[in-house]
């Protein structure tokens, strides 16, 4: 099918072989294998660190990244031997014979602040030093402060004198130029994730740029005729696109750069929407349209791809396939997964079956939601052939209550619940005081 300057065409993934539904695990598998082949590969680019400290300022959409080359210190670190304490440096052999009973007492030399170069130490002085100082040259060791008698510094520019009761070692508080990493050495190795720590020391080692994997650019689609995007007014029958903003949220959180479009419950235009992805395309993402009604426009589309149901609830409808971009500079598969329409089961399907996923590839944290289990605050019951998904939170004695009822329109309840609750299928009903599990979403 000719479709702009590109030819898009959906691939089946293997047919699915067990009777009725697929069950929870069978469907991660199949999502894991589809999306991860997509991402295998994923684009370098080199970035100049000052612009990468821009986005990692609080906020949706903040991506995680991994070097995808070692990034090597530029200057030592420290780069120049410097006080570990406020305090005294001094050349240990001056303080060899020094006692409580007889202390070695050595005139006051130039105070030495942070960020000033000092003068040689004279040999038979102690130079006040401060936490981050330069050493100066002849000095090999710094006392603390709480060490000298007086335990404080005279005022700058005053004669004074200072008694020290104990010998000290060479290199005592001293750090040396270099002793955390040298100059040349790989100071983060590549396919690290760049958190705080990494930053910090690309910084502190003087690195200015670093090779590293973009974030998977991923294709949201919102398919329904009756969609309004936010702050338009709605017409009749007519509903803000919230799985649009939901999803967006959701992919970005986990590290993805999202595009993101609306298209009515039309085949041409769903095909319209195809044809002119984002060049560096990883995944696309649907919602609506996967079930088995007479305006399923992402099935009757896709018709190659793999649709059916989960056994789950909410989030039955599934849909997964590979379309083939064969763009005449690239020719690739790209990644698609079909998510059914309802608010609720729509970010459902995309904890149960695709946060994890991009979470590992982008180095999102956590990966995977905080899990634990705890007993019921009050009786519930679950349709048995199902893997039931309910929204709850904690009470104040720590007990798992319900946040609303099972049915997958209720978004405002789920955005107060702070757990998603697991009933595994084969279980009926639960009574108050069972243990259910439970991951945290907040």
């Amino acid at each position: 099918m000719l479709l702009g300057s590109r030819v898009w065409r959906s691939y089946a993934l293997p047919v699915d072989h067990e009777a009725g539904r697929r069950t929870v695990e069978r469907h991660q598998r199949a999502v894991r294998e589809a999306v991860c082949a997509g991402l295998k590969a994923p684009r370098r680019s080199t970035v100049q660190l000052t612009g990468l400290l821009a986005v990692q300022r609080p906020g949706v959409g903040k991506a995680p990244r991994f070097l995808t080359a070692d990034a090597v210190a530029v200057i030592n670190l420290p780069g120049f031997d410097n006080s570990q304490m406020d305090g005294y440096a001094v050349r240990a052999a001056d303080l060899a014979n020094a006692t409580p009973s007889d202390p070695v007492e050595l005139p006051v030399g130039a105070p030495v602040p942070a960020g000033t170069q000092p003068p040689p130490l004279t040999p038979g002085t102690a130079a006040p030093v401060m936490t981050g100082a330069p050493i100066p040259d002849g000095a090999d060791a710094v006392i603390k402060i709480e060490e000298a008698d007086p335990p404080a510094f005279p005022e700058p520019g005053m004669a004074a004198t200072v008694r020290f009761s104990a010998p000290v070692a060479p290199g005592t508080f001293v750090r040396r130029a270099g002793s955390d990493v040298a100059a040349g050495d790989v100071v983060v190795p590549a396919g690290t994730r760049l958190g705080p720590a990494q930053l910090g020391v690309l910084v502190a080692a003087g690195v200015t740029e670093v090779e590293v994997a973009e974030p998977p650019h991923v294709l949201l689609i919102s398919t329904g005729s009756e969609l309004v995007a936010a702050g338009e007014p709605l017409g009749p029958a007519q509903l803000y696109d919230a799985n649009g903003a939901a999803l967006t949220a959701a992919l970005a959180e986990v590290g993805c750069r999202v595009t993101h479009r609306v298209v009515p419950d039309d085949p041409a235009a769903l095909r319209a929407a195809l044809a002119e992805p984002p060049d560096d395309v990883a995944l696309v993402v649907t919602s609506g349209g996967v079930s088995a009604g007479a305006y399923e426009v992402v099935r009757q589309t896709l018709a190659d791809a793999w649709f059916g149901h989960v056994a789950v609830q909410p989030g039955g409808p599934q849909g997964l396939g590979t379309i083939a971009l064969r763009d005449p500079t690239a020719p690739r598969d790209v990644p698609l997964v079909a998510f059914p329409g309802n608010p609720v089961s729509a970010l459902v399907s995309f904890e149960l079956f695709l946060r994890p996923v991009l979470a590992e590839a982008t180095g999102a944290v956590p990966a995977h939601r905080p899990r634990g289990r705890a007993p019921l605050a009050e009786a519930i019951d679950s349709p048995e052939h199902l893997h039931q998904v309910r929204r709850g939170r904690l009470d104040a004695d720590g007990r798992v209550e319900m946040v609303g009822g099972p049915g997958s329109h209720l978004l405002a309840h789920l955005a107060m619940a702070t757990l998603l609750v697991h009933v595994p299928p084969g279980v009926a009903h639960l009574d108050a005081g069972d243990d259910v599990d439970y991951w945290e979403i907040r």
